[in-house]
């Protein structure tokens, strides 16, 4: 079976197209506000407008749809009191954003169409949600004033100047990582006054490991072509290999692109993290690629933590945190509405919530049996691999998206995998709190 339905998936070549051409105004801001070139005002409209032309060149048209929504997000941290701020920002932001999913889903199943800049839009509409709720939190928490925005009968536009800014600002606008609004303002009012180290060192080496990324794919992109049938379609464990394969495939695939949103915020001066012990400047403050961990822990809960961190912290603060009953359930379920809600989407983020949970407690009673040596390698390994397998089938479902996915990968022996921990749930009682 031909396998190209599967790569389409993978066409981000415009978007990281976008995101290298965006580098050099990056670097360009970076030196201008080191030089002292561009007073505060001028440095929150280079940053928006920059995010307004990107928005205009990837989207075209539907560049209105993270326009309004951002224009609308300043209106209400204006006209709401701070106490509800969060509320309403939370529900006009969903609400918009699942309209449009609703959209995408009508025109993928039913009209049997799709649009690369739409599918752009609805993109980087999500990272604006991270971003609206996240200031929103801020705001009605306490931990953010938001100060007089009205000079007699009219608002102030340079006092909204920097959250239409922040909510715009083109190293973010097509890829993560998340960055806190505080964080934000801090270094673009510091940028001149006390700018970080000249990132250039750091933005090279990080091209440099896109490209190495990029080679892995186009290796795994060969040795999955040479097998002529489809993994999907597979039945024996030859097919699981090929499935866990195609699975790594796509985490190389948001590795590369992970990396080069950082990089592109770092070009910026964003990132910053302070000095070493030997005094070597660290610039993964805002990481989302912890790489080696995801690729070598053996437990499916630490994945889940490290897997797009920023994107995981929000989600903690966001739903985690606030949720009173069954909050693991709760979080999963709200990044499957998050991420869209299709059939595979959901079944993937509730099958990932059900085996972190069996994580927790396997390792919890496995844990006082493991002594060192090769009983602790062996531990390791086993859990290891059946954190990757666990991984795939989730990744699969949610990236493949559609019901029938899903009923191809339960045919699969790499669905026995988080069976096998979804028993663990019936069977192993929760750990002692």
């Amino acid at each position: 079976t031909n396998m190209d339905f599967i790569f389409l998936l993978f066409d981000v070549h415009s978007l990281i197209l976008y995101q290298c051409a965006a580098i050099p105004f990056s670097f360009l801001f970076y030196y201008l506000c080191r030089n002292g070139c561009l007073s505060l005002i001028s440095r929150y409209i280079y940053l928006m407008l920059g995010g307004f032309l990107l928005a205009v060149v990837t989207m075209g048209p539907y560049c209105l749809v993270v326009l309004i929504p951002a224009v609308s997000s300043v209106l209400l941290i204006h006209f709401v009191s701070s106490q509800h701020l969060h509320t309403w920002a939370f529900l006009t932001q969903m609400g918009w954003q699942t309209s449009w999913h609703l959209l995408l889903q009508y025109r993928e199943y039913q009209l049997q169409e799709g649009d690369p800049r739409l599918l752009a839009a609805v993109s980087s509409l999500m990272l604006l949600t991270q971003r609206v709720t996240s200031l929103s939190l801020d705001i009605q928490e306490g931990k953010l004033k938001t100060g007089d925005t009205r000079t007699g009968n009219y608002i102030s536009f340079s006092s909204l100047l920097p959250y239409l800014s922040y909510l715009l600002y083109f190293p973010a606008l097509l890829g993560g990582p998340l960055c806190s609004f505080r964080t934000f303002t801090s270094c673009v009012k510091l940028c001149n006054v006390n700018p970080p180290p000249n990132p250039q060192w750091t933005v090279s080496r990080k091209c440099v490991l896109v490209l190495g990324l990029e080679g892995v794919k186009t290796l795994l992109t060969i040795c999955i072509n040479i097998h002529t049938e489809d993994p999907m379609q597979s039945r024996d464990l030859k097919g699981v290999l090929l499935i866990w394969s195609v699975s790594l495939l796509y985490k190389m695939t948001y590795y590369s692109y992970w990396v080069l949103s950082e990089l592109l915020n770092n070009a910026a001066g964003f990132g910053f993290g302070g000095y070493d012990s030997k005094g070597f400047p660290i610039w993964n403050a805002l990481s989302d690629a912890d790489i080696w961990t995801l690729e070598t822990t053996h437990k499916i809960s630490q994945f889940a933590r490290t897997w797009n961190k920023t994107t995981a912290d929000w989600l903690r603060r966001l739903v985690f945190e606030k949720c009173k009953a069954c909050p693991l359930l709760a979080t999963f379920a709200f990044s499957a509405w998050w991420h869209g809600l299709h059939p595979g989407q959901v079944f993937g983020f509730l099958c990932w919530a059900a085996t972190v949970e069996a994580d927790y407690r396997v390792h919890y009673y496995l844990r006082p049996y493991v002594g060192s040596g090769v009983t602790r390698l062996l531990y390791k390994s086993l859990t290891w691999v059946q954190t990757q397998l666990v991984i795939a089938c989730c990744i699969m479902t949610v990236e493949l998206r559609s019901l029938s996915s899903v009923r191809m990968i339960c045919q699969s022996y790499i669905s026995l995998f988080p069976l096998l921990y979804c028993l663990v749930l019936v069977f192993v009682p929760r750990k002692h709190q």
